[in-house]
């Protein structure tokens, strides 16, 4: 009876052991990369009652008798199954699509190995874990698979860059550059022109709350040398940051064709800021009564290549035959000729020459020409006839005309100059990368001056026997002698599984099996606890047969 009894101590503290591995597994059942275990029993020793016996030709054999002692916990083994992923959005997180471990290290240089991929940094650059452990690989982007600490600042200084932009305008390329190496040269500028400034005043600057730059140039004001227009853009903005000189140093503008200003060829503020990229068209002055007398007769416009320059003067010859004014504008020599007729319906008329450029004249209509020239020449013919000639036609007016020349305008109006790329230098800082992680491991930090570069590979460690790992807490786990040495190799690589970036392993307890396991150990404790009630109630039956 006491074996009886014992027997039922020991399954009561084995179903015991069992409820806490199944209760362990429950409290982690939203735990990332856990791995559930399980409680395994065996039987315990034996008292021998009757060795067993060979048989002979007289007597058979006897098999020996055994009594048990109930039963003990043999051991838990941990289910290295894996579970399903679950994306979170961090693109820090990592999870391992197969086999392998990621390798930590703590402060006091122990290694462990773990699933849960929940990754960060600290303050000094390196990568690390939620628990703030180190997470180890290779520190280089070529190196082998190791155990060495990852730092996301190893990515070189940053040379110091002055702040430019090139824009390119009509076909040329402008560029302004700032002379400090500094993030205040990154600023917009802006360029336009007024007719308002005093005379005297080339340039005016305004700059922003936000640091942007805006230069206003005399519309009047010439300029034929870059160094000079480079010296009062300076002057203008120091004075509108209340004379100190800007932080970003001196601006200077260039051009990858200088000549388009010069000594030989200055330009206005106005064609500093202008977009007229095609022609400048030529003009007339000195006819402001028209031509022609009370007729009116006015130049409206020449062509894009007229080329004719000085006086020109205006006759009209009646032809008969076709009823129309014939009229003849010579300019140095060049006839610019076109006719007026009584059916003439357009406000205008087109003098050309032989080489098609023309002069674009007002219609005043068939019926005033005429009647001026009745006043003009009260002794002619009336009506006109043939041969009739209006050889005095500028009156009073005398027109002087200016050939159409290209535009000079370089546009600096047409859009603003934004600088960039301006820095001191020095080492890159946290703030200024981002971190991302390949499915291969490769840690890769982005900056926007030194764009991507690789600075370190995540490791994994995969075993012989990985369920033979011990279980040391805080995810993670440590390699014992039955596992094996860990085996290192990049991600998706020699057995091990690649990285998904952006997701966790989520646990592999199976919340249906643990339930069950859970009735059946209840049942079990409840069965070892009847055995110890009903021996005792034996002893009492024995102690009462004394009486």
């Amino acid at each position: 009876m006491n074996r009886a009894m014992f027997s039922g101590v020991a399954g009561m503290k084995s179903h015991q052991t069992k409820m806490d591995v199944i209760g362990n597994n429950i409290a982690n059942v939203n735990t990332y990369g856990f791995k559930s275990q399980r409680a395994v029993f065996s039987d315990i020793y034996y008292q021998t009652l009757r060795s067993g016996s060979t048989g002979t030709a007289n007597r058979g054999g006897v098999s020996p008798s055994t009594v048990g002692y109930g039963s003990t916990l043999a051991g838990t083994q941990t289910q290295m199954s894996q579970s399903s992923m679950q994306n979170t959005g961090f693109g820090l997180d990592v999870a391992i699509t197969g086999e392998g471990f990621l390798q930590v290290m703590d402060a006091d240089g122990n290694i462990f190995y773990t699933k849960a991929g929940m990754l960060d940094y600290d303050s000094n650059g390196y990568l690390t874990d939620i628990n703030g452990n180190f997470v180890l690989g290779s520190a280089t982007a070529d190196g082998d698979p190791g155990s060495q600490k990852i730092r996301l600042t190893n990515v070189g200084a940053v040379p110091a860059q002055a702040a430019s932009v090139t824009q390119s305008i009509n076909g040329i390329e402008y560029t302004i550059k700032a002379s400090n190496s500094d993030k205040a040269g990154n600023v917009s500028i802006t360029m336009t022109s007024s007719e308002a400034l005093p005379a005297g005043q080339d340039v005016v600057a305004n700059i922003s709350n936000t640091g942007a730059i805006t230069l206003t140039f005399n519309a009047y004001s010439k300029f034929d040398d870059w160094n000079k227009l480079n010296d009062a853009i300076n002057k203008a903005i120091t004075e509108a940051n209340n004379g100190v000189q800007h932080k970003g140093g001196t601006f200077t503008i260039s051009a990858s064709n200088p000549d388009v200003m010069s000594a030989a060829n200055p330009l206005t503020g106005a064609q500093l800021i202008g977009g007229n990229f095609g022609v400048d068209l030529g003009s007339v002055t000195g006819m402001d009564d028209g031509v022609f007398g009370d007729a009116g007769m006015v130049v409206e416009k020449v062509s894009t290549d007229f080329a004719g320059s000085g006086n020109g003067t205006f006759s009209a010859n009646y032809n008969d035959a076709t009823s129309q004014w014939d009229i003849t504008l010579t300019i140095g020599g060049v006839r610019y000729t076109g006719s007026l007729g009584k059916d003439t319906l357009s406000s205008s008329i087109l003098l050309k020459a032989p080489d098609g450029s023309y002069v674009q004249v007002s219609n005043p209509g068939y019926d005033k020409f005429n009647s001026a020239y009745k006043t003009a020449n009260p002794t002619g013919n009336n009506p006109p006839q043939a041969g009739d000639t209006w050889t005095n036609g500028n009156g009073t007016a005398t027109p002087n005309f200016t050939p159409s020349t290209p535009s000079k305008d370089l546009g600096f109006g047409s859009y603003p100059f934004v600088l960039q790329g301006g820095t001191a230098g020095g080492a890159v800082t946290l703030d200024e990368m981002n971190v991302a992680i390949g499915t291969d491991g490769s840690v890769v930090v982005s900056n926007s001056e030194i764009g991507d570069v690789t600075v370190g590979r995540i490791t994994l460690a995969n075993f012989a026997n990985p369920s033979a790992l011990a279980a040391a807490g805080n995810n993670y786990f440590t390699a014992s002698a039955n596992s094996g040495e860990p085996q290192l190799a990049e991600p998706g690589q020699n057995g091990t599984g690649a990285l998904k970036t952006s997701a966790l392993e989520m646990s592999n307890v199976d919340l249906s099996a643990e339930f069950a396991d859970m009735i059946t150990t209840q049942r079990g404790f409840q069965a070892n606890s009847r055995i110890i009630t009903v021996s005792d109630t034996m002893l009492e039956e024995l102690i009462n047969l004394k009486r």
